[in-house]
């Protein structure tokens, strides 16, 4: 008898996820009509996606694995927090990144206001396009001296945002919306070094997925507040899925009463 490898069954069992009190399963050749729960997007032939049938709830591999806490520099005022559930009454969000609304997952500064879609978190530093020579790099907002200045997309011609980010070539003046740079948006996966370090002050002048200096130590002495912060946020979720639980016990029992 082989000896069973207890990480690929573990893996096959599948892993729970803070957002669903239910373990989140493989889905085995998932149909390209799934959408992640957390980015809104479908599922366009991703092999690795964990849901739940019974909920009709599922999440692609990197939106899984999107950390809890993110420093960004296009706010480093505060780190950003994984919401799965937008935090309004509305149930929505305004993404502050491309301007477009979100019910799904964000990361949010809730004392700012501020929210942007995983996919817009996650946006490199510069990228390159099929319709421009040179790089294009990632801005958080109007690119010139002049706030107020109006200016278009070269790529869709359309008049862009002046808060909106935008991908720009400064030496050729062009500009282009995020979508219509990124082609296919995706959740990237998120590097160590975003996570917020509670000792050191964000650098509004570095870029979102700049790298730390890999032989650096971890620090020793994590900042209180943001433990005490961790420490109620997995209180909250554990809350939150006892009561999912306790419901649908009730609704078993109700049942059950209701047959007899």
């Amino acid at each position: 008898m082989g000896r069973q490898n207890k990480s690929a069954n573990a893996t096959c069992q599948g892993k729970q996820h803070f957002s669903h009190p239910h373990i989140l399963k493989p889905i085995v050749n998932p149909p390209e009509t799934l959408t992640c729960n957390a980015c809104e997007l479908p599922n366009n032939n991703k092999p690795n996606l964990h849901g739940c049938n019974s909920c009709q709830y599922f999440l692609h591999e990197n939106c899984f694995n999107a950390p809890r806490f993110l420093n960004h520099s296009s706010h480093p005022s505060h780190p950003l927090t994984l919401h799965h559930i937008p935090s309004y009454s509305s149930r929505s969000y305004t993404c502050k990144a491309c301007g477009s609304s979100g019910n799904g997952f964000c990361f949010s500064c809730a004392c700012c206001e501020f929210d942007i879609h995983l996919q817009c978190a996650s946006c490199p530093s510069s990228i390159l396009v099929d319709r421009h020579p040179h790089q294009l790099g990632l801005h958080f907002g109007s690119p010139y001296e002049d706030k107020n200045s109006t200016y278009a997309c070269d790529m869709c011609n359309v008049i862009m945002n002046k808060d909106d980010w935008l991908y720009y070539c400064a030496e050729c003046d062009f500009g282009s919306h995020l979508q219509c740079a990124i082609t296919s948006p995706e959740v990237d996966v998120f590097t160590k070094q975003q996570r917020p370090n509670p000792n050191s002050n964000a650098n509004p002048n570095s870029s979102p997925n700049s790298n730390a200096n890999p032989n650096s130590s971890p620090n020793p002495n994590p900042n209180p507040a943001v433990e005490m912060i961790n420490a109620v946020n997995d209180a909250h979720e554990r809350l939150i899925a006892t009561q999912i639980r306790l419901q649908i016990e009730a609704q078993g029992r109700q049942a059950a009463l209701d047959l007899i």
